[in-house]
């Protein structure tokens, strides 16, 4: 069977809290051979790690999500860097900046993420950026961050502009389809993604958000990874055996230390 990764879900959500194992196993029997479930808040890693401990496919990452980011304690570069010990947290975040909702709060949210740069820096672990509404701001600090000291990066969900392609792209970080790829009027965000570098290029659910046709509007789950990828194979002219196989060498090569995991 062609195998992808979801590289990114939220498993912890309650939406799969009467489900979760069967999630789990659907994911896999679609294909889906590994899934990353990012915790948003951090007084919630000790839920999100149980899952990943639970289940060989799923590894986790841990950050505090912008919007949340004037509502929970800033986080800490000592505390980030004591949770990548253990040995299936494999990212930094999710962090980033939302000027959608939550523009109000844009000087905590640079705050926030600035200290999650610094923490996939001394990590080596590759950093989850989520951006929305905030193009420029998120651009200049990823940019200025980088020249003080280089760091790898995925921005998740891409569905910004293609001037932030553009700089993610230069800085050598990979752009995450998700859902939104692949709905019917998207074709400016597919015309993105085909400009890009295909060795760049990872897929994902966003999970339980975002579900791809033909399941939009309902929930979304890491199964679901294998049609987003079936527009990406069309997005770049590729078989879906091949665009499956380059997604998966681009995940090792990011992920890293989830590539490298055996389990115990």
């Amino acid at each position: 069977m062609t195998t992808i990764t979801d590289s990114h879900c939220h498993l912890d959500f309650p939406d799969f809290d009467a489900s979760r194992d069967a999630v789990v196993g659907d994911a896999v029997a679609a294909g889906v051979a590994r899934m990353v479930t990012i915790c948003t808040k951090l007084k919630n890693v000790d839920r999100v790690r149980a899952i990943a401990e639970a289940h060989e496919p799923v590894f986790w990452a841990a950050g505090t999500h912008p919007m949340s980011a004037a509502e929970e304690p800033m986080a800490r570069l000592d505390e980030l860097v004591e949770l990548t010990r253990h040995p299936k947290m494999v990212a930094i975040g999710e962090t980033g900046l939302d000027y959608h909702y939550t523009a109000e709060t844009a000087e905590v949210q640079m705050e926030s993420l600035r200290v999650h740069i610094a923490a996939a820096r001394e990590t080596g672990l590759p950093l989850v950026i989520h951006a929305r509404d905030a193009d420029d701001d998120m651009a200049q600090i990823l940019s200025e961050e980088h020249a003080a000291g280089p760091y790898a990066c995925v921005m998740h969900c891409f569905s910004s502009g293609a001037a932030l392609a553009e700089t993610a792209l230069d800085l050598g970080f990979y752009l995450s389809m998700s859902g939104i790829a692949a709905f019917p009027k998207s074709t400016a965000l597919r015309e993105i993604f085909a400009a890009a570098p295909l060795e760049r290029i990872l897929v994902e659910t966003d999970s339980p958000y975002l579900a791809p046709p033909p399941h939009r509007g309902k929930r979304n789950e890491p199964a679901y990874t294998a049609h987003t990828a079936r527009v990406g194979a069309e997005t770049f002219g590729l078989s879906y055996e091949d665009f499956a196989a380059a997604t998966e060498a681009n995940f090792d090569r990011l992920f890293a230390k989830a590539a490298r995991w055996r389990p115990q």
